[in-house]
């Protein structure tokens, strides 16, 4: 499906925040909804397969923004930014798990605590925060968790977010999805598990679509529509292979809709190049307020947005694997600074290695030799230092010509340019030695699996320190072939069949119910 891009070009105008004869104009009560680990797979970007009448109604009816990218790509660093306005790595809270939280730096305030200090009632509808700074609990950062809290003619500010696109995924038996009906990025094998299992995810956000519809039909019922700026938003990319936890556009690039009765024209589709943190900057000026300090992001609104050339991001420790990445995106091009390039994208991550099917999937087919040159790329045991995309010809970012000399003069003006992000606005540390952790470990693992080794040796390392090893491969292919028989039968399940999730990798928590 193609779209055609709109930029959104209307500046609010003064009556939105002025007193206009004589009187004081409504403030807008603000909904902020946010889905998990979702890019923009929804039928109103084009995506094959699923469908999500409400979001799309969502969108219909304001303004929908194809180039729409998070700081960073996991919830809490990227919740972290989108919590204050600012990059996570600025404020301290780009290491994802942080066990050593600490206050926000340089003034800043967390936005709930703003839009307070302001009039308005904050609410935060369900149970996540996951910020990796002080304050980050629930009622250290909101007054309550429902908009019927607020006082009378008091507007809100509520954000509310849907976990069901968080791994794992529930079938769709109102609309099962066949997985022929899907489309399947290079990047992965075409082969009928890696479809289910793409399709299992559709059919989950479907869900998700319906809960998102059943809370605008209240805002419609309470009569609070037309004055509600509803923003909806993934926090990062999709739980996939090269999506979550990776800069690649798989796990940054978001869906992101406004609307906005009265100042927002419906049916527009923009294709400024957008980030999360815009939102908090976007918000406060519809609410006519002023923040202590000026943010990162930039109003919706601005001429800054509209004129932005690139989008920035960072990745850094996620759970206890270590890794440190930075990247610029323009419309056009893609670079990536790969800071510890001598550890594999593929490293043992505990969450992925329970979480994530096609994982078993792909790293079986790699140790026979059975995927392409594309899809093997990710599971090589070092990454180049520099990754640079032509996102005109090479949509997918499989194609790097970071060493190519006919790309040497963009490959420079990027980096440039990424240099400059990471001194003068992250004011970024990279790494230290006790980060790297080098001679910290064996040189190779002795157990089948790194998951068995760090469940063996827990009490002999400080993993919150040193990280875990990234030895590779983290599975013999004995191990790995386990596993993806463990995950059959569960992948495969139909729409109203019930079978337990497989336990993959060691976990503390309890056994997931059947689904």
């Amino acid at each position: 499906m193609k779209f055609t891009y709109v930029l959104l070009v209307a500046v609010l105008g003064c009556a939105s925040f002025s007193p206009a004869g004589g009187k004081t104009p409504q403030r807008p009560n603000i909904l902020w909804i946010c889905i998990e680990d979702w890019s923009p797979d929804l039928s109103c970007y084009g995506t094959a397969g699923i469908e999500t009448p409400h979001v799309d109604k969502l969108a219909a009816e304001g303004i929908r923004y194809e180039r729409a990218f998070t700081t960073s790509p996991v919830c809490s660093t990227s919740r972290s930014a989108m919590m204050t306005g600012f990059y996570q790595n600025y404020i301290g809270a780009n290491q994802h798990r942080e066990h050593n939280k600490q206050p926000l730096p340089h003034g800043v305030k967390p936005i709930p605590h703003i839009f307070k200090d302001a009039g308005y009632y904050t609410a935060l509808m369900s149970w996540k925060t996951d910020c990796n700074f002080v304050p980050n609990k629930k009622g250290e950062l909101f007054e309550g968790e429902d908009w019927s809290g607020r006082a009378l003619g008091q507007p809100f500010f509520a954000r509310i977010t849907f976990g069901g696109t968080h791994r794992a995924w529930n079938r769709d038996p109102q609309r099962p999805i066949d997985s022929k009906d899907v489309e399947i990025p290079p990047y992965y094998p075409d082969t009928e598990f890696v479809r289910r299992d793409w399709a299992n995810g559709l059919e989950q956000m479907q869900l998700v679509d319906r809960e998102v519809g059943a809370l605008l039909q209240r805002l419609e019922d309470e009569g609070l529509a037309d004055n509600t700026l509803v923003f909806f938003i993934g926090d990062h990319g999709r739980c996939h292979i090269r999506g979550k936890q990776f800069l690649y556009d798989g796990g940054i690039h978001i869906p992101m809709i406004m609307r906005w009765p009265g100042q927002v024209k419906p049916g527009q589709v923009s294709g400024a190049m957008v980030q999360s943190i815009d939102i908090c900057a976007t918000i406060l000026e519809a609410a006519g307020i002023t923040p202590p300090v000026p943010l990162h992001g930039k109003s919706l609104f601005s001429k800054e947005v509209k004129k932005r050339k690139y989008i920035f991001a960072a990745r850094d420790k996620m759970d206890e694997t270590h890794d440190a990445i930075r990247a610029i995106r323009s419309r056009d091009w893609k670079l990536i600074h790969n800071l510890m390039p001598e550890r594999p994208w593929c490293q043992y991550n505990r969450y992925k290695e329970g979480s994530y099917p096609v994982l078993a999937e792909m790293n079986v087919m790699n140790m026979k030799g059975e995927l392409t040159p594309e899809q093997a790329a990710f599971f090589a045991p070092t990454k180049p230092e520099f990754e640079l995309f032509d996102l005109n010809t090479d949509p997918f970012e499989v194609k790097n010509l970071a060493a190519d000399p006919a790309y040497a003069k963009v490959k420079a003006e990027l980096l440039t340019e990424l240099n400059n992000w990471r001194l003068n606005v992250i004011e970024d540390k990279g790494n230290t030695a006790e980060f790297l952790a080098e001679n910290t470990f064996p040189k190779t693992c002795p157990l089948p699996t790194v998951d068995k080794w760090v469940q063996a040796n827990g009490d002999k390392y400080d993993f919150n320190v040193s990280g875990w090893p990234a030895w590779y491969p983290t599975r013999t292919l004995e191990e790995w072939e386990k596993a993806r028989a463990e995950w059959e039968p569960y992948v495969m399940r139909g729409p109203e069949e019930k079978v337990a999730r497989p336990q993959i990798s060691h976990s503390k928590r309890k056994k997931k119910k059947l689904k």
